[in-house]
């Protein structure tokens, strides 16, 4: 749910002032459409991991944004939402990696029974 608010939702309150907003959300569009094309692939698996593939470039640019950032907005919801996401989408990156290699290494069964 946290990645779901800090993705999608909160970058709605940004849109207007925040390149970096536009950035989030066309990258979240962008992995649920990955996410629907696995999912077809091969169910709900533990490839899911892959989707979340276009979340690294999109790090790599928010981190070079925040300093940037904590000069112009200090204290501000931006910056605490900028770091927040940075934070939630690489900790799911990493969870994001070991079902891959889980994945490889033969467990390549539905994660969740009677989806498909």
């Amino acid at each position: 749910m946290s990645l779901l608010m800090s993705n999608m939702i909160v970058p709605l309150f940004f849109l207007a002032n925040h390149q970096e907003a536009w950035v989030v959300l066309g990258t979240a569009l962008v992995t649920g459409a990955t996410f629907i094309a696995l999912t077809a692939y091969r169910g709900f698996s533990r490839l899911l991991g892959f989707g979340h593939l276009p979340w690294i470039p999109m790090l790599v640019y928010l981190i070079g944004r925040v300093p940037e950032a904590q000069q112009q907005f200090p204290g501000t919801w931006f910056l605490f939402w900028l770091q927040a996401v940075i934070v939630l989408d690489i900790g799911s990156i990493v969870l994001d990696a070991a079902n891959v290699v889980r994945y490889f290494r033969g467990e390549q069964d539905e994660m969740v029974k009677g989806l498909s």
